[in-house]
């Protein structure tokens, strides 16, 4: 059974060590934690934003906004404020993001505009329950879960990964496809395993297909995806 949650430093330390896997990919990641003193409100939009928001969801909101500024300085990116565009981040003009979050770790990556048209990416450093996979996986991704899996701890391992996978993906899929044919939920996500994650596309769609890229994280993993212009060729060095 995956029991441990990464927090703080051990969280921050192992996502900093990713940086080469994700940057030699033209991305640029960054990392924070709740309540550093980086981890503030940039402007007066944010303080709006905020206002509404529960105290958890306010520590989420201001580390997920210092790690995209870091992520955006990495890449030569000036970035101030970061506001919203309904659920997603509005990175500044000429980039493109994605921000996540877990147990009071934000992670970000970032690029130009010009290389890609949109990123996701999903941190996810906490177990879930096996339970978990009728609301995740559709019946043939089950089979994979468990059938080859060989142990219940390797199940739960592959269970987090696909869901990390879907988050990644759901947000990419979120910006190139329209309302009505983008899934709304993961079990409208399929996926294949892949030497270095997934390759996942609109179950009821023949694509757009996205790979997704996943690293563990200690007990945990994080899962990226970065989508070029044209969404069927993936970023060099991505095997289809």
């Amino acid at each position: 059974m995956l029991k441990n949650t990464l927090v703080g430093a051990q969280a921050e330390r192992l996502l900093l060590g990713l940086r080469p896997d994700v940057e030699k990919y033209g991305l640029c990641l960054g990392v924070a934690t709740a309540g550093e003193p980086d981890a503030v409100p940039a402007g007066p939009g944010e303080e709006r934003l905020l206002r509404d928001m529960l105290p958890v969801r306010r520590r989420e909101f201001t580390a997920g906004r210092c790690a995209a500024r870091r992520a955006l300085a990495r890449a030569g990116i000036p970035a101030g404020e970061i506001l919203s565009e309904g659920r997603r981040p509005r990175m500044p003009a000429g980039s493109v993001g994605s921000i996540t979050h877990c147990a009071d770790t934000a992670v970000a990556v970032a690029a130009p505009r010009q290389r890609y048209r949109c990123l996701g990416v999903d941190l996810e450093l906490r177990p879930l329950p096996s339970e978990a996979a009728r609301l995740v996986l559709c019946q043939d991704e089950r089979a994979w879960m468990n059938d080859t899996a060989g142990d219940a701890a390797e199940s739960e391992r592959r269970l987090l990964a696909a869901f990390s996978a879907k988050e990644a993906a759901f947000k990419a899929f979120s910006v190139l496809l329209p309302p009505g044919e983008a899934p709304t939920m993961l079990l409208g996500i399929a996926l294949d395993p892949t030497p270095s994650g997934f390759r996942t596309r609109p179950r009821r769609l023949p694509g757009p297909v996205l790979d997704v890229m996943v690293h563990p994280v200690g007990p945990g993993v994080l899962s990226w995806t970065a989508v070029p212009h044209d969404a069927c060729t993936p970023p060099a060095g991505l095997s289809r």
